[in-house]
């Protein structure tokens, strides 16, 4: 048995059958072929999205496979080649640092390269699809395929990775393509309003806006488990958006399109009057309703107590329902 608690930032103490590693696509080719890995198995990236309900009686695997290889550049822009076991955050710092733009609205987001191609990140207006070109993959059986971008299927924290019949898919490389001119997302939440504190508009202060954002609303995990944005912003038809914005006028929102509309799903949390509220060792987190938190001790099955309420709570007020945006590992 291998203690999972390092391997989820929920902190919950679980334990799997098997824990594998591997460093490269022939490492991995090589695991497949003399392990004859059969089900129940799973991929794990950092562990930042993940909530286990018990032990996992099966095999963990895990990419420690590196690296960040520019394939091609121009005076415009430049692909790059990213190892899935990267963290996501230092990617994102070496693109900074390179001045590469198009992933700063995505620092300090928690877990791995190969993660954020499958469960398609996003953050402060910019989604990984938007600089996603392509991604290489190894299943099960050893057979390798990449991906282009448009085959991944992408949708709001979604992809075709995500789907119950290519859980045996995993990715081993993500290739980005990133600008070289200066271009900026600056209009969603507080980033335009943060940056007046700085005297210049630069991808670093960008970076930093973001960052400092994320950890005045964002516990961090080494302190008090949690898995950040437990639920998805629900995405409502437009009838029902109006009909709501006539009983509650102050609601945020985002337009999608003439027919869909988000809805912030911290904003309807603390509607509910959960924001800092717990039950037994799960809590919502007091500064960010979106956030469930691990107060100490707590087993997967209380953060699903939680989370259970919380959505019964927000069906019953707003009519609409909120999906957990984690993946549940029973």
């Amino acid at each position: 048995m291998y203690s999972l608690l390092s391997h989820n930032t929920f902190g919950i103490d679980v334990y799997a059958s098997r824990f594998l590693e591997y460093s490269s696509t022939d490492e991995l080719k090589w695991l497949i072929a003399r392990e004859g890995i059969t089900a129940p198995f799973l991929h794990i990236g950092g562990g930042s999205n993940l909530l286990f309900t018990g032990d996992y009686n099966g095999v963990v695997l895990h990419s420690r496979i590196g690296g960040i290889e520019v394939l091609r550049e121009t005076e415009r822009d430049v692909l790059v080649r990213v190892g899935a076991g990267v963290v996501w955050d230092d990617f994102v710092v070496y693109c900074v640092e390179h001045g590469w733009y198009g992933v700063e609205n995505l620092s300090l987001i928690p877990g791995e390269v190969g993660a954020s191609a499958v469960q398609n990140i996003g953050a402060y207006g910019v989604e990984a699809k938007d600089r996603i070109v392509s991604v290489e993959t190894i299943d099960i059986h050893g057979k390798e395929r990449v991906y282009a971008v448009d085959e991944c299927e992408y949708a709001y924290r979604d992809s075709v990775f995500k789907r119950p019949e290519n859980k045996s898919v995993f990715v081993t490389h993500v290739c980005f393509l990133l600008g070289k001119e200066e271009r900026y997302v600056l209009d969603y939440g507080t980033v335009r309003k943060e940056l007046e504190k700085y005297p210049s508009l630069t991808l670093r202060n960008v970076r930093q806006v973001i960052v400092d954002i994320r950890k005045s609303k964002l516990p961090d995990p080494k302190v008090q488990g949690n898995a950040g944005s437990f639920f998805m912003n629900p995405v409502v038809s437009k009838e029902k958006f109006e009909a709501l914005r006539s009983a509650y006028p102050q609601m945020p929102y985002y337009e999608l399109s003439d027919a869909k509309v988000k809805i912030p799903a911290g904003w309807l949390i603390e509607q509910c009057g959960w924001k800092g509220k717990s039950l037994g060792p799960a809590a919502v987190h007091d500064k960010q309703a979106l956030v469930l938190v691990n107060l100490g001790g707590a087993k997967g099955s209380d953060i699903i107590a939680l989370s259970d309420a919380v959505r019964a709570s927000v069906r019953e007020l707003f009519g609409i329902e909120i999906h957990p945006e984690v993946n549940i590992i029973s």
